[in-house]
């Protein structure tokens, strides 16, 4: 068959800003347990010194009697999450506000995230975007919230994404 000639089917690009209404919400596909690789090698990159991310025995004589999952990388975890639901077309995150951690996340916990669209706007300053604010709600295996947060993003319109037709065409005879 000729290139001409196939039918290509996209896969899933995300979403626009026009395909997103208040209310709406998407459950992430996949979960993801955390291991302890995840969260000393994202502890040790930004240098948190707190032995609750990585001294066991420090943590045998706390509260939590193990080792605590670094609260920065729970954040970082659930916003990629939701990436395929609701940023995936972003021009830019413009900020996260309200976060809660209200459960803590262990090494061996597996995560989910839940995000609802709670507005949307044209942008004022750029035409080609719009800017939604959604809520995001990590919750572990338990059925347990441990970080809850709103973020607000500029999201293309439409056609005006940066990824428009960047496959690159195959040259004739190859």
């Amino acid at each position: 068959m000729a290139e001409s000639e196939k039918k290509i089917k996209t896969g899933w690009e995300g979403r626009f800003y026009e395909d997103f209404e208040v209310g709406d919400v998407y459950r992430s596909r996949f979960g993801r347990t955390v291991t302890e690789a995840d969260n000393t090698l994202f502890t040790h990159l930004t240098l948190n010194t707190n032995p609750l991310h990585f001294d066991a025995r420090y943590t045998e004589r706390t509260k939590w009697g193990k080792i605590l999952v670094n609260s920065t990388f729970t954040l970082a975890l659930i916003t990629g999450m939701s990436v395929s639901d609701v940023s995936e077309n972003a021009m830019a995150n413009l900020g996260w506000e309200e976060i809660k951690l209200p459960n803590p996340v262990f090494l061996g916990d597996t995560l989910y995230c839940e995000t609802e669209v709670l507005a949307k706007r044209e942008s004022k300053s750029y035409p080609e975007a719009g800017i939604i604010r959604v809520r995001s709600r990590g919750i572990n295996q338990d059925g347990q919230v441990v970080i809850n947060f709103t973020r607000s993003i500029m999201v293309y319109k439409r056609g005006n994404s940066p990824k428009k037709d960047l496959f690159p065409e195959v040259e004739v005879g190859s």
